[in-house]
């Protein structure tokens, strides 16, 4: 097992990181304030782990209830986020009751915010099943429903107790999955880490056949530069904004076809590429680093071209989207690889171009 921290001063926590990590009720029981937690988790992840959870919790004589939610991306809703309140009230949940969220991207982010909300904060515990939450959405703190007109529009920043990455949940993860989950792990290396994206490039092989020494490397380098940049900027004023590399044009993307029908890593793998392109026509990046880019998702399995939906609908979209600022859109840009920046230098006319230029 590796550990990780997030440092933030009173509120920080670790990240393990390791394999059959779900039996170590030790490494759950000093982040409980009383032996009462709820679980929760969705209908596909419940048949392969909840049983093993619960038995977890059992043996270190943990009352555990869980709550299971359908799965899937279109219902990151208030519908869905009330039937864990309705559990927590209906079983008198306290406040200080701590809720754990076992399952993906979808799970942690409905599961932390309703831990936000409930009786104004009650902690929670992040034990990611997926490859993309295990190197990013259950790190650092982001907690949100999407609304019809948004993705992840409502929601609040909210940090967990602890997070609990099993190298051994990704043996059942489905490969459309796994691959999505790589379009995070190479976000890093584009943004901060250009060793990690040379790495990247020498085992993505290894990575797609699960090899779990190879995954083992991925979580810890992924889970060790988000959290270097959540300690510096918890709140998304500054970096922070960096790791959205793909995000604003992957969520029009997410919006636009309809909540689920691509998977979050694929809009974000598909947005990317429109982002980069966007930098060699500012002058950011060059043709060969666009084609050094687009070969690595390609060869991760994921899409190097996004849907189209017309490029003025893609600009409607993302005038929703958190990172507009005084009326003016905010885009991660490449200038080069390993160096992410936040940027509105780009008029519309270079943004419409991108896009028509990435999108089939």
């Amino acid at each position: 097992m590796q550990t990780l921290r997030v440092e933030l001063a009173e509120r920080s926590y670790p990240i393990h990181i390791g394999v059959d990590l779900l039996f170590r009720v030790d490494l759950i029981l000093p982040h409980l304030k009383h032996k009462k937690v709820v679980v929760v988790t969705n209908t596909t992840v419940a048949p392969l782990y909840l049983e093993r959870m619960m038995a977890t919790l059992a043996e270190g004589g943990i009352a555990a209830l869980p709550i299971i939610l359908p799965d899937g991306e279109r219902y990151k809703n208030w519908e869905t986020l009330n039937r864990i309140f309705d559990a927590l009230l209906g079983a008198h949940c306290e406040r200080s009751t701590t809720l754990i969220a076992l399952g993906g991207g979808v799970i942690g982010d409905m599961g932390g915010f309703a831990a936000s909300c409930y009786q104004r904060g009650m902690p929670f515990i992040q034990v990611p099943t997926t490859l993309l939450s295990q190197v990013d959405s259950s790190v650092g703190g982001k907690t949100a429903i999407n609304h019809p007109l948004g993705k992840n529009m409502v929601g609040a920043f909210y940090q967990p107790q602890l997070v609990l990455a099993d190298i051994s949940t990704l043996d059942t993860l489905p490969d459309r999955e796994l691959h999505a989950g790589l379009a995070e792990v190479i976000k890093y290396g584009l943004i901060r880490d250009p060793e990690f994206f040379v790495w990247l490039e020498a085992n993505i092989d290894s990575l797609l056949v699960r090899d779990r020494e190879a995954l083992a490397i991925a979580v810890k380098r992924s889970c060790a530069n988000k959290a270097e940049v959540v300690a510096a900027d918890e709140r998304e004023t500054g970096e922070r904004a960096l790791l959205n590399l793909g995000h604003t044009f992957g969520h029009a993307i997410e919006t636009g076809m309809g909540y689920g029908e691509w998977l979050h890593g694929e809009a974000v793998s598909a947005g990317t590429l429109i982002a980069v392109e966007l930098s060699r026509r500012l002058g950011f990046v060059t043709v060969d680093e666009v084609l050094r880019v687009e070969n690595l998702f390609s060869r991760a399995g994921l899409p190097v071209f996004g849907p189209r939906l017309g490029a003025e609908r893609y600009l409607e979209l993302m005038r929703h989207d958190k990172k507009v600022q005084d009326g003016k859109l905010r885009l991660v840009l490449l200038k080069g690889i390993g160096k992410g920046v936040v940027s509105d230098v780009a008029d519309e006319a270079d943004i419409l171009a991108a896009i028509s230029a990435r999108c089939t």
